[in-house]
């Protein structure tokens, strides 16, 4: 008896392509429907794509520490992690989005809340771009098993450089969504001297913001002293596994040429940047999340492929 051919990697592509866009078929009327594994669910619009909440939360305990509130689903290499923005959580769309992905795959996901936001402990006041780093250091440490492919959206981007940095053995690949590498540091840096001044003489500066009532984040002098120390753009990324670079052209918060600039400086022989016409910053459309989850697709077809 001869044995079967094997499969290609085009046909394996081509198959996980087929179950990825499953997971984002949309219908009309603020409804949409999934269909993973050939069962149909149908969920409400607050869930892009058919997507809820389903897995459980749970909560890491640190000695002295605050505690971090996360989500794990259980699968196989690589897993991928979800590193949230400025300010932001694990329940957003796109989030909850690549659970459902990542579910359809049999692969591992986890996602969390950042010290101060969400369901975590502590005080967002209190916190800092070294803290965050901290946090994503522990859930690497403590919770993800085997390599791994970090989805970092917005700060969440420059959080996943610093953990690809301090612990290069953990990770197989790198997503930035919008990345805001420096961001804080670099826009506060390219205000008129005067402004500058005025902001140190109060002890803080309002960053500015169109996702807030009140127009900005306010962040004080201590903060943006601290964040300066985390900078990575000043030289070259001492990051070699395969990064991809999503950004929006009509991004108001963070300018895309900044995904450039981290394209720019990575060691990485593996280096992609992907800029969407029309996407903003959260990049949080149908057509975005669709986007991203390509992207993630094909990571993990290339990286199964080579072991």
């Amino acid at each position: 008896m001869c044995a079967p051919p094997p499969i290609s990697r085009g046909f394996r592509r081509g198959r996980r392509r087929s179950m990825a866009a499953a997971v984002l078929r949309s219908c009309r009327a603020g409804v949409f429907q999934i269909a993973v594994r050939g069962k149909v669910a149908v969920f409400s619009s607050r869930c892009l794509g058919g997507v809820m909440q389903k897995s459980t939360v749970q909560y890491l305990t640190r000695p002295d520490l605050p505690k971090l509130a996360y989500q794990k689903v259980k699968g196989k290499s690589p897993g991928v992690v979800f590193l949230p923005g400025f300010a932001s959580h694990m329940s957003g769309q796109k989030a909850e989005a690549l659970e459902e992905f990542c579910k359809s795959l049999g692969h591992s996901y986890l996602r969390f809340d950042y010290t101060g936001c969400g369901a975590s402990e502590g005080v967002f006041a209190d916190c800092t771009v070294g803290s965050w780093k901290r946090d994503v250091l522990c859930v690497l440490d403590e919770l993800a098993e085997g390599p791994q492919i970090l989805v970092g959206s917005s700060m969440g981007g420059w959080l996943m450089l610093l953990a690809a940095i301090a612990r290069p053995e953990k990770i197989a690949a790198l997503v930035g969504i919008a990345t805001a590498a420096d961001h804080f540091v670099t826009a506060f840096k390219s205000l008129p001297i005067e402004v500058r001044k005025e902001a140190e003489e109060k002890g803080q500066w309002l960053l500015p913001s169109k996702h807030t009532e009140e127009g900005g984040y306010a962040l004080s002098m201590d903060f943006l002293r601290e964040a300066e120390s985390h900078c990575v753009l000043h030289s070259p990324v001492p990051v070699t596994c395969p990064v991809r670079l999503i950004h929006g052209l009509q991004d108001e918060d963070v300018p895309w040429h900044v995904s450039l600039q981290v394209a720019e400086r990575a060691l990485s022989t593996d280096v992609d940047v992907i800029l969407r016409r029309h996407g903003q910053h959260r990049m949080s459309q149908k057509d975005d999340i669709k986007l991203i989850v390509y992207t993630i697709d094909d990571l993990i077809d290339k990286l199964t492929t080579m072991v």
